[in-house]
Formats: structure tokens, sequence, C-alpha cells
């Protein structure tokens, strides 16, 4: 599963009732996506999730996510939106990406997947799930099971010389 939130776009209805119908309306799978993990859909959390489901996967910081939703004229605070988003993942919308002990990113892929951190520019990209094998790992401590394995491959500019 990549993005909970379906953003391929719905067939022309016929008329306006077979839009409320389809769920044509503009923030229609955003609200579904949120009562489907039982948040309330607020002002501010049908607004951030559109901006954060509605165009494909994607990775962002809750700093650029604020700075979007405020030129976009969304009025919420910074301290709202690291709130949105950590509701957003514990209720499995998003995923986090710790790539510095001071540089985290919301995840809207939630498919088995990897990363490059392109030191640069500060920005994510994705790597299939096949496209790196882990091998060798150690035994899992006991009480303990294993959720996942995320492997963060930190690349820069060839011309900067790193």
């Amino acid at each position: 599963m990549t993005n909970p939130v379906s953003t391929a776009p719905a067939s022309a209805p016929a008329s306006s009732s077979d839009a409320a119908m389809s769920g044509d309306r503009p923030y229609a799978q955003t609200l579904q996506a949120l009562r489907d993990k039982g948040l309330r859909p607020t002002r501010q959390r049908l607004a951030l999730g559109r901006l954060l489901f509605d165009g494909g996967d994607r990775h962002v910081t809750a700093e650029a996510l604020h700075a979007e939703a405020s030129k976009g004229g969304v009025r919420v605070s910074l301290a709202t939106v690291y709130n949105t988003l950590h509701q957003f993942t514990d209720a499995g919308l998003l995923r986090q990406v710790v790539v510095d002990g001071g540089c985290t990113y919301f995840d809207t892929n939630l498919s088995d997947h990897h990363h490059f951190y392109h030191v640069d520019d500060a920005r994510l990209e994705d790597i299939p799930g096949d496209g790196i094998t882990v091998t060798g790992l150690p035994q899992v401590p006991d009480g303990a099971a294993l959720e996942r394995v995320e492997v963060i491959v930190r690349v820069h500019s060839a011309k900067t010389g790193g």
C-alpha cells in the first residue's frame, strides 16, 4: 500500500448528485481516510491531509508543510502541524523517517521501501523495497519482535566532492 488516500482522478460524474455519491467533493478522500482511522475531521486535519495526500507520495518536514499551508491560505500554527503529523503517523496514514536527530520527515508512501537522502538539498528519494537486501541482522532481543528494517543511503552531488 502506498498512499492511504487515493489520488487517482475520478471519472467525471454525469450529474451533481452523482458527484456527491461518488465522493468527488474536494475533501472527500481525505475525510474518508480520517474517518476510517477514527480521527475527527477537523478543519486543520482536512486542510493538512489534503496538502499531504493530494498529488501522490511525498516526503515533508513539519516546517515545510507549515510553509506550504501558510502559502495556500491555511491558518494553522506550527505546533498544530507537528501534532497533526504525529496523529496521522500514529493512525497509520504516514510513516516517520528520522534522517538525523534533528531532521524528521513524514512519508505518505507506506509500502516497504528505503530512501536516498540527498545531503546537498536535504531531500529524500524512495528506493523500492526490493532495491536493497539486508543480511546478517542480529537476533531480536527477547520479548521484542522485528517491525521493519529501514535503510537510508546518504548521497551528495558528485560536483561538490562531499
